[in-house]
């Protein structure tokens, strides 16, 4: 299986497998207070299941890390998951793969500047990773 994409966004949704996004695409978040802060976000993934693999029950598992760069530590800020099962449509041809979107929301607690990864996981096994750079717009006197 693959991911096609893992997109960040202000908001997400699937709606009769179309995506829906407002303020996609991101990958720095301006911060406007002082840290730490809770921020919410949501993250949108597309999923090509191959036909050898539809009609069986997977397991997906998001997660948010950051990363501490003196001890090389990841610390989790929200892990989220659960199960899909992709079936095969009447009439589609032998072999076709099939696409699973999904969309979460998450509200997450930043307490410093950096660099956060979002690590997605199918069955266990990391597919696909993005990253996005948390900075401090410091408020005009």
């Amino acid at each position: 299986m693959e991911i096609e994409w893992l997109i960040l966004a202000d908001s997400a949704q699937v709606v009769g497998n179309k995506l829906y996004l407002l303020g996609g695409g991101w990958d720095a978040l301006v911060v406007q207070k002082a840290f730490p802060v809770n921020q919410g976000l949501s993250i949108a993934v597309s999923i090509k299941v191959p036909w050898n693999h539809t009609n069986q029950k997977h397991n997906f598992e998001i997660e948010i890390v950051a990363e501490d760069l003196k001890t090389e530590e990841q610390r989790s800020l929200a892990k989220m998951g659960g199960q899909f099962e992709v079936g095969r449509p009447p009439g589609i041809p032998q072999g076709q793969d099939q696409r699973i979107q999904l969309a979460m929301g998450v509200v997450i607690a930043i307490d410093s500047p950096g660099i956060k990864t979002v690590i997605a996981r199918i069955d266990g096994e990391e597919a696909r990773r993005t990253q996005f750079n948390v900075v401090q717009h410091a408020a005009r006197g």
